[in-house]
């Protein structure tokens, strides 16, 4: 880990963005690899995996997310502490809300007269793969505040805390890139293409990193507000999505205990490394 520090150390931000974003869309990818393995997989375990995710994302948004986002206010400006968080928070949910209303795009599990947005003629692989990219917006955003963060030398903004966000996000990713590639695989399609579209949807990760790195950069007012729009983004996304996904086929208690024990991983990952 002290290697791996050093070596980030030693990029400029938007570079850490990058490539921590790169790692994220990498375990999509391997998530999304399973499909060459298996044609069907375990629901109990792929609720358990969901369930798991949201643990993570609630975990980073307050952790990572909103406790940085009230420190940075106190440093770098007069305003109440809280406001930055307050109307970042509620921005980055509606911002997600927004786009829930204007993208079409169908959450795994569901039959194509359930999906959301816009009516459209896309085909369910698509549909699935716009689903897991809303996730994944936040989070490449959510990665790329954190490394911009670091460059301003603030107490409340280090490199391990970054890492540990980056981490806890490729944890979670893994059952996104499963939950697209193998129900495709189940519906007859080849395995390279469903591991193609299951992977797709993390793409969107080193986009959002180098755009959200920039914005902070550019302009250091907007770091409290940028990091508690990530976290009402992923916060969206685990109320509206993950823990729905998690227990729509009856695995309620399982799903709940990993999701407790994300939380409780990716706690434990910021407090250690941050």
């Amino acid at each position: 880990m002290q290697t791996i520090t050093e070596h980030l150390l030693g990029l400029s931000p938007v570079w850490q963005a990058f490539l921590a974003t790169l790692f994220t869309w990498g375990v999509t990818a391997l998530g999304a690899s399973l499909v060459v393995f298996f044609k069907s997989f375990n629901q109990r375990l792929l609720d358990a995996m969901l369930g798991f995710a949201a643990g993570v994302m609630i975990a980073a948004s307050f952790w990572s997310l909103l406790a940085p986002s009230i420190e940075l206010a106190e440093e770098i400006s007069d305003l109440p502490r809280w406001l930055p968080a307050l109307i970042g928070f509620l921005a980055g949910g509606f911002f997600l809300a927004g786009l829930d209303k204007i993208l079409p795009h169908l959450h795994p599990g569901l039959d194509m007269d359930q999906a959301e947005g816009p009516a459209t003629s896309w085909r369910r692989s698509v549909l699935l793969v716009l689903a897991i990219t809303l996730h994944n917006i936040p989070e490449g955003l959510a990665i790329g505040v954190a490394f911009g963060a670091v460059a301003y030398g603030l107490p409340s903004a280090t490199i391990g805390a970054a890492i540990a966000l980056t981490i806890g996000i490729g944890l979670q990713n893994l059952p996104e890139g499963t939950a697209v590639s193998v129900p495709l695989r189940r519906e007859g399609m080849s395995r390279r293409k469903a591991f193609f579209y299951g992977q797709l949807s993390g793409m969107v990760e080193p986009v959002a990193g180098i755009i959200g790195a920039l914005a902070v950069l550019s302009m250091q007012f907007i770091l409290p507000y940028a990091l508690a729009f990530a976290a009402g983004a992923m916060m969206f996304v685990v109320i509206e999505e993950l823990i729905p996904e998690s227990q729509q086929k009856g695995n309620t208690d399982l799903a709940t205990i990993a999701a407790l024990l994300g939380f409780a991983l990716m706690m434990t990952l910021d407090v250690a490394l941050g």
